[in-house]
């Protein structure tokens, strides 16, 4: 069972590569998102609004594909396959390579069609069955840090804030270096996401299974 602060640690990490696919997928189409939602939906009342329909179809099959990652992660979840957050993760890994690859295929809309899923697929790691944190997008983070800094203000917790400021730090990491990967190799740096979410899901597998042995 993973500690306290190994989630937190794992909630920013992820966060972290939230952040990064989330700016690849902004620059790559010009200022719609692949995991903030919250924005794309705006878009798409305006969108609608303006009467640009190519652009309300786009955003959203965007958000669709985004609840439906959503839904498939918490299936997994909510299975009785053991390391249930290591196969969410493989899962996501997966989808992340397949979109690399479609991408160096000629496939790009594919491949922002993939990564979209698997940003919605990544909020499903701390499922509960009731609820859960959201990892691609921070506005609940931020509610969190003031309003836990409102109670530490108030003689709670000094430092109760902390780790829902560390999460939105991470997604701001992320996509800085996200950017800078956009900017080097365009949409090929969805390569090392990938690469980080198979390690992770290879780390908790690993970690799952170290007490059974020992």
């Amino acid at each position: 069972m993973m500690t306290s602060r190994a989630n937190i640690a794992l909630a920013c990490v992820l966060s972290c590569l939230a952040g990064y696919v989330d700016a690849i997928g902004f620059l790559h189409l010009g200022g719609l998102f692949v995991s903030f939602m919250s924005g794309n939906s705006t878009r798409l009342g305006v969108s609608l609004q303006d009467g640009r329909w190519h652009e309300s179809l786009e955003t959203a099959g965007l958000i669709f594909l985004f609840v439906a990652g959503a839904g498939v992660g918490n299936l997994i979840v909510l299975s009785r396959a053991s390391s249930r957050q290591a196969w969410v993760l493989l899962a996501e890994g997966l989808l992340l390579a397949g979109a690399a690859l479609s991408y160096g295929l000629g496939f790009s809309a594919f491949a922002i069609g993939l990564i979209v899923f698997a940003m919605g697929l990544e909020n499903a790691v701390f499922f509960t069955g009731t609820g859960g944190v959201g990892l691609t997008y921070v506005t609940g983070a931020l509610v969190k840090v003031g309003q836990l800094a409102a109670l530490a203000l108030r003689g709670g917790d000094a430092f109760g804030w902390l780790p829902s400021f560390l999460q939105w730090a991470s997604l701001v990491i992320g996509s800085l270096f996200g950017a800078i990967a956009y900017r080097l190799y365009s949409l090929d740096a969805i390569w090392l996401g990938a690469a980080i979410a198979l390690v992770l899901s290879a780390a908790l597998a690993l970690a799952k299974r170290e007490p059974q042995e020992s």
